[in-house]
């Protein structure tokens, strides 16, 4: 899928959704406020988040770090006006930098001029994204020499009852989502290519992936 079509498909998808995204999904994105308040990026340091949609980890994110600088992207049109109007709305335009861009093929100097991230995060997105293995690629490559990765994400629900599961993936694939069960081994190969030390975890009886890949 080109980037075009890509932008295209998520635009349908959330053209509605994206004003009740938020008070939705917060009973169903579980571990996004463990992640920010695992993050601890250095004092001014830079924070990106892959896939930022309606920018509310951003927002919760410089609320966390006062000194942090923050930047997000997406590939969805229609989420990044919600998350520009929300930006907008706190007051943090000068704190949070959004643009469009694919997560499959990103280069942070070209959409926000800096050279690396100090914090990159995925939240649910990687399950979302088919190239999804390229997208951990281009944030290792991409991390400062303090830089660390931050994800969070569906996990196998392995610990869950099997029609709980069942209903779960039957919801998800109706908004294109698609937990890997190799994530995990992905992780620490990359983590092993770029040298780096990896974290892995699955709170909530397997519902969720927690993982940080940080520069030794």
């Amino acid at each position: 899928m080109s980037e075009t079509s890509a932008s295209d498909h998520m635009d349908r998808i959330y053209r509605y959704q994206r004003h009740l995204y938020d008070a939705t999904r917060r009973h169903f994105l579980l571990g996004r406020d463990t992640l920010i308040s695992g993050l601890l990026p250095p004092d001014g340091g830079t924070v990106v988040e892959v896939g930022c949609g309606t920018a509310r980890n951003l927002i919760e994110t410089a609320r966390a770090y006062p000194t942090a600088q923050l930047y997000g992207f997406d590939i969805s049109n229609v989420m990044l006006e919600t998350a520009r109007a929300r930006i907008k709305a706190v007051g943090l335009e000068s704190r949070i930098r959004v643009a469009q861009g694919d997560a499959a093929n990103f280069d942070l100097s070209s959409m926000f001029g800096i050279a690396a991230a100090d914090r990159i995060v995925i939240s649910y997105a990687l399950s979302m994204i088919p190239p999804w293995r390229q997208v951990i690629d281009y944030s290792c490559q991409q991390l400062s020499s303090q830089g660390s990765l931050h994800i969070v994400d569906f996990g196998q629900l392995d610990r869950l009852p099997l029609l709980a599961k069942s209903a779960l993936y039957g919801w998800l694939a109706r908004f294109s989502v698609k937990p890997s069960p190799d994530l995990e081994p992905e992780l620490r190969r990359k983590a092993h290519q770029f040298a780096l030390d990896a974290f892995v975890a699955h709170p909530f009886r397997g519902y969720a992936t927690y993982a940080v890949l940080r520069r030794i």
